[in-house]
């Protein structure tokens, strides 16, 4: 039997989200120029996305060339959209669903939960939009105290069996510094994105699981090698984790074969899945590719046809 090839973690600018964003005249928000979107998110460098490249029938197109069958979307949480007020958080998450709605049957949606007033219900109205889990952005998870907020939520996902996708991005309330125009593009992805991960994965792993053993959680990029840390967490003091949990599942967007390999001995790997990045980067040759993309056919299984 085939298995469904699976990318677990795209990204995709469409028409509906990026309206939505040019009506704002507050962060974050987007400038057109011709067939350009400058996009301007709090603490980063204004970045330039080809709209043209970003349509349906492009995009189908690039899961072929992928290998893919399959696209699951999520939103860009460093945007900072699931921490804006509630309202204004709400509209945006509503503009990005309707978007992957109209990408096609190539594609499937992470449900994302606005941070100010969050609650169970939240999780049941992305649910109900056909989204095939939820997602949180890591900075909701950064420190032990920001777990009480979400206790209600955590539950709910558990007990409806559906995955948790963990992506960087902040949390309530959280002040990213100003960017400066010195710095590089990649400098965030490789100090805040990572260091948020590793805080997520600690406070999900040591804490959370007390209280949610059943919960199902993918991690973005390898939740920033966090699991490799696990030996440094018993010699400070912290809990002996049991890393190569069933339940736990990471996506290897941006890492190489370097990265994985050590993450596939230290975790099993049946636990690493594809995830690209698309559109922000090019998915890099593993030497274990056909496998990590077979790995995450269990998110979408029950929702294809038999």
């Amino acid at each position: 039997m085939i298995k469904m090839r699976i990318d677990v973690h795209q990204h995709v600018w469409t028409e509906p989200l990026v309206a939505a964003l040019e009506r704002r005249d507050r962060l974050p928000f987007v400038r057109r120029e011709g067939r350009l979107c400058i996009v301007h998110v709090a603490g980063e460098t204004p970045s330039a996305v080809d709209l043209d490249a970003e349509r349906p029938a492009a995009r189908a197109a690039l899961l072929q060339r992928d290998g893919v069958d399959r696209a699951l979307i999520a939103m860009s949480s460093p945007l900072g959209i699931e921490a804006l007020p509630r309202s204004e958080a709400q509209k945006l998450i509503g503009a990005h669903l309707d978007g992957v709605d109209e990408l096609g049957e190539g594609f499937g949606a992470w449900g994302p939960l606005p941070l100010d007033g969050i609650a169970a219900g939240d999780v049941d109205a992305v649910l109900a939009r056909g989204c095939v889990g939820v997602s949180l952005p890591a900075g909701a998870l950064s420190a032990p105290s920001g777990l009480d907020a979400l206790h209600s939520v955590l539950a709910r996902i558990e007990r409806l069996k559906v995955p948790l996708f963990i992506h960087p991005g902040p949390g309530l309330a959280q002040r990213l510094p100003d960017p400066s125009l010195t710095d590089p593009l990649w400098w965030p992805a490789l100090t805040r994105y990572v260091a948020q991960m590793q805080e997520a994965w600690l406070a999900l792993s040591a804490i959370a699981r007390r209280e949610h053993p059943g919960l199902q959680i993918l991690y973005a990029m390898l939740a920033g090698g966090a699991p490799l840390l696990s030996e440094r967490l018993a010699a400070r003091g912290g809990p002996d984790l049991n890393v190569d949990s069933r339940l736990d599942y990471y996506d290897t967007s941006s890492y190489g074969p370097a990265a994985v390999s050590a993450m596939a001995q230290r975790v099993g790997l049946s636990r690493l899945v594809h995830g690209s990045d698309r559109p922000v980067a090019e998915p890099l040759v593993t030497g274990f590719d056909t496998e990590l993309r077979e790995n995450g056919a269990w998110l979408v299984r029950a929702q294809v046809p038999a």
